[in-house]
């Protein structure tokens, strides 16, 4: 499902080059679970940024489900980050004026679903995740891990082809930490391919394969 190929992304900040990846290769297969691991600073986020589409190498190869990334306008860019990728951030970025099933159904909006067909959705992920009951309160109301919950479900509404979390336990307790990996766990059973952005190596172990990052240069663990 993913590819790169001496991937290099290179950062010029006062007057000094740095090198946030530094010719990364590495392969994700569809159904893989995978942590990618690395210390702040390691090029976590660039990598991120870069498979999620939110960003462009500027060399090297990125192939996504066999297709080179280059080669998309940033308009093609959108439909795939909208489509193909559910992204779940350590921050949760739920919007606070909308409830959970709100929040949960805004993707399908932007990608013009019926109405019937949203409710069905955003209801069924809710429950998957286990907040149907608190569908209709705002992230204010609700707890660091309910909150994380909802974003998970709004990632699984789409029926994306690749869940990709950055740090999705670091603003929650180990015990909260726990319930939120245990439901990744369990998209993977389900066949979902996962990858993980992590600085906690405890987190980084329990996924099937581990990826190493530090000064920008990748390589398996």
């Amino acid at each position: 499902m993913i590819v790169f190929k001496e991937v290099s992304k290179v950062y010029h900040i006062g007057g000094e080059e740095v090198r946030a990846l530094d010719r990364a290769s590495m392969h994700i297969r569809k159904g893989e679970f995978v942590s990618i691991v690395g210390p702040s600073g390691s090029g976590k986020s660039t990598l991120m940024n870069i498979v999620g589409c939110l960003d462009v190498a500027d060399s090297g190869e990125y192939r996504l489900d066999g297709q080179p990334i280059d080669q998309y306008r940033e308009r093609e860019l959108t439909a795939v980050r909208n489509r193909k990728i559910g992204f779940i951030f350590q921050n949760f970025n739920l919007i606070p004026k909308l409830t959970a099933w709100e929040n949960v159904e805004l993707p399908l909006i932007y990608q013009k679903v019926r109405r019937e067909e949203r409710q069905r959705r955003a209801a069924q992920a809710l429950d998957r995740v286990g907040l149907l009951n608190r569908a209709w309160h705002r992230p204010a109301q609700l707890s660091g891990g309910q909150q994380q919950r909802v974003a998970i479900a709004r990632a699984l509404v789409t029926n994306p082809s690749l869940f990709l979390a950055d740090e999705p336990t670091g603003n929650l307790d180990s015990r909260t930490g726990e319930e939120i990996m245990r439901i990744f766990h369990e998209l993977h059973k389900q066949g979902n391919t996962i990858v993980l952005i992590t600085h906690d190596r405890d987190v980084a172990a329990q996924a099937a394969r581990q990826i190493s990052i530090h000064d920008g240069q990748v390589k398996e663990v």
